[in-house]
């Protein structure tokens, strides 16, 4: 069995499957802060150092140069680049929508109020290498920043052995971002957050990554914005005896994929045990079947073994637990699915229906990627072009709307004993 099968089972024992899987986070937060420290402090000579050390920096440029952009373009098939612009043109125009719409109000006579949206100046996106080079995330950070209209736009991405991944440069160039660092890490959102001298410090750090790059984001976030607290990737599929078992277990897979820290949950709705126990049975031979084809069960097998199989009774209880998970992503693939949508108060992002796996939100519906993990759904949504923008409120009086707000103001003031402020409007109304 790769899941942990419960039926029914109590608030207490869900609370304990729902548990986020923990690693050895005080000796990564002594490490990282080593060397942030060190960064901080010591520039560019202390990042190149720990480039060398972990990062294959060979001596050469800081940044890629037009001549390896140009060789990593090669090395791209037409058929990737194909399928990248598809994703490119989804994501842009998912983006594109939602631009603020920003109102004015006249509260009262003579009173107008209103907001005016402009772009972050610099940002920083932090894009993982690793096992599996995530090009698809820097379509989801720096699309984004480009649709808001960000001044500044630098990339950060490991460089093994000197050079980075060829798609990831491919999709840098083709989303227009300024710059590509080669440097991953701890030392590179150091490098992002306070800057090194060939580094320019800005204004606020985007993108996921390990344990060292979560911790270090957390660690500078009071010196230098951050998107959002990221763990390991998570995913909760909704089904019942109606789903298609292969769809379920290939769902599952999806995302245990992404590393052993990776949790799965599978939340099945079912008349009672029997029938439960019967569309788990099917999930588990699918899963069976479908990991014997594929690679990565170095990272699938340990995800499976933290994560569980809840059988619920109705779909009160349903909804009920999904709240309680707050899932980065949730699929919701089993019969009527539309109406649970209105009860889902937590979920980094919804996949609705037998033909929405979560591969499509990860890379070409347009949706972005990068989501609130470890529970961060219940008081954060993903990211969005909001992100990237800041929102600056305006306010004009006329003499008239002064000589209506003005007494209030002064009694306000002068119940709060701060008679400068009373005196701003007196000495306007006098």
């Amino acid at each position: 069995m790769y899941l942990e099968f419960h039926d029914n089972p109590d608030d207490a024992l869900c609370q304990r499957l729902f548990e986020r899987r923990q690693g050895d986070d005080e000796g990564v937060r002594s490490a990282v802060e080593e060397i942030i420290s060190v960064v901080r402090k010591g520039g560019d000579e202390a990042l190149t150092s720990y480039m060398r050390r972990f990062d294959g920096y060979d001596g050469g440029s800081l940044y890629v140069t037009q001549e390896e952009f140009d060789e990593a373009e090669a090395l791209v098939p037409q058929s990737l680049k194909d399928a990248i612009e598809l994703a490119y043109g989804n994501i842009w125009r998912f983006h594109e929508a939602q631009r603020p719409v920003l109102e004015r109000v006249e509260t009262m006579n003579g009173v107008e109020c209103w907001r005016i949206a402009r772009p972050l100046s610099s940002v920083g996106l932090y894009v993982p290498g690793g096992t599996a080079p995530l090009f698809s995330t820097v379509l989801m950070l720096a699309i984004p920043a480009k649709v808001a209209g960000c001044g500044s736009i630098t990339l950060s991405t490991p460089a093994g052995k000197g050079k980075v991944d060829p798609t990831v440069l491919y999709c840098a160039r083709r989303c227009g971002v300024d710059r590509v660092l080669k440097a991953g890490g701890a030392q590179a959102i150091a490098a992002l957050a306070y800057g090194t001298g060939s580094v320019p410090k800005v204004d606020k750090i985007f993108g996921p990554g390990n344990r060292y790059v979560a911790f270090a984001k957390s660690l500078v976030s009071s010196d230098c914005a951050i998107d959002m607290m990221a763990g390991p990737s998570e995913v909760m599929v909704v089904c019942d005896k109606t789903s298609d078992p292969a769809f379920i277990a290939s769902d599952l897979l999806s995302q245990a994929e992404h590393g052993p820290d990776s949790q799965v949950m599978l939340l099945i709705l079912a008349a009672d045990a029997d029938e439960a126990a019967v569309v788990n049975a099917a999930v588990e031979a699918e899963l069976d079947k479908q990991l014997a084809k594929l690679g990565r069960q170095e990272y699938m097998l340990p995800s499976l073994s933290h994560s569980a199989s809840i059988a619920v009774r109705d779909r009160r209880r349903l909804v009920e637990l999904v709240n309680a998970y707050a899932p980065e992503h949730l699929i919701l693939s089993l019969e009527d699915a539309d109406s649970l949508v209105d009860g889902v108060m937590s979920a980094g992002s919804i996949f609705l229906g037998p033909w929405s796996p979560e591969s499509a939100g990860d890379y070409a519906s347009g949706t972005n990627h990068t989501l609130p993990t470890a529970g961060w759904a219940r008081s954060s949504g993903g990211l969005s072009l909001d992100s990237f923008i800041k929102k600056i409120t305006v306010q004009k009086l006329s003499k008239e709307g002064l000589e209506g707000l003005g007494p209030a103001v002064m009694a306000m003031a002068a119940a709060e004993d701060l008679m400068a402020h009373r005196n701003a409007v007196e000495v306007r109304l006098s």
